[in-house]
């Protein structure tokens, strides 16, 4: 990937009814794949209307997120709200299909490429670029849900990372937090050599609660979790794996398309840590999601080979 020649911040996307459900074991926050995939639908959007730009890494931030869910009392597990889907023709009452929903809204700040040409453009007609973008964002979906407003779309140079730290506050940034999960596993393994980065991830989501004899009693409990000083971490998907060598275009049965190879893929899951932007580099180039594919892994990741520290 060639050096951005500027950033695109997408500044307060209002997301309605976007998939909550991220992996076959995380919810909530949807996946990155599903911000990766419209930036990538934006970029080609583009070139068909005659902008020549190459987007590619993505900075994600949250600024609020309402998973829709109910419990009815404190000590239930939550379940997804659930809609009803329209009556069928025969006036019978069509099934409910379950899904996990959220609303949300986000900032995304993008890797802009240019040639030095293609860069000039951007800054003579800078103000007709970012009016393109604001409607195309709105004429597609955003991680399986619809855009409801977008504060604004800016360029910014790649030099101005202390002005979109500020214009992305009040928010939390989503980063990667390999290191983490190898620094948990590698405290697992002192005390269960046979450990690995699964059982990380599975204490990562657990609470321990240690029963501890304290001044007012002798009976009282102390909470335990790996995660304690390390900040707000959270497991999640971060790629695919594949299961079984390549199919030729049109060789799998019911395929989405038939223009394309496939694989049957499990899901790979890594630690993620929200942080906020104020404690960001001030050289963003670290803080972008991409896309990295090697062998049989399909990943995204905020390294510049894809695969480091795996």
């Amino acid at each position: 990937m060639s050096n951005p020649s500027h950033y695109l911040l997408l500044d307060r996307i209002e997301i309605e009814n976007a998939n909550a459900i991220s992996s076959p074991l995380t919810y909530g926050f949807p996946a990155i794949s599903g911000f990766l995939g419209a930036v990538h639908a934006l970029n080609r959007k583009l070139v068909e209307a005659g902008i020549t730009l190459d987007l590619s890494g993505v900075l994600i931030a949250c600024h609020d997120i309402q998973v829709q869910r109910y419990r009815p009392h404190a000590y239930a597990d939550y379940s997804f709200n659930q809609s009803r889907n329209p009556i069928k023709k025969d006036g019978k009452t069509a099934s409910i299909v379950e899904e996990g929903k959220v609303h949300l809204t986000v900032s995304l700040v993008v890797e802009v490429s240019a040639s030095r040409k293609e860069a000039r453009d951007i800054d003579d007609d800078i103000d007709n670029i970012e009016e393109r973008c604001r409607q195309i964002i709105f004429q597609q979906r955003m991680a399986g849900g619809s855009v409801r407003a977008i504060k604004q779309v800016r360029f910014f140079n790649t030099s101005d990372g202390e002005q979109i730290k500020r214009s992305l506050l009040p928010a939390f940034v989503l980063m990667d937090a390999k290191k983490d999960l190898v620094d948990i596993t590698r405290t697992l393994q002192e005390s269960n050599p046979e450990a690995n980065s699964l059982d990380a991830l599975i204490e990562v989501a657990t609470l321990h609660h240690v029963p501890v004899d304290t001044k007012v009693s002798k009976s009282g409990w102390k909470t335990r979790s790996p995660k304690t000083g390390r900040g707000w971490l959270v497991p999640m998907p971060v790629g695919y794996q594949a299961l079984n060598p390549k199919f030729d275009p049109g060789q799998l049965q019911n395929c989405r398309t038939v223009d394309y190879p496939s694989h049957y893929v499990e899901a790979l899951y890594s630690l993620g840590k929200w942080l906020f932007p104020n404690r960001l580099p001030n050289d963003l180039s670290s803080c972008f999601w991409r896309y990295s594919q090697s062998d049989n892994l399909y990943l995204m990741t905020q390294t510049s080979n894809g695969l480091q520290g795996e």
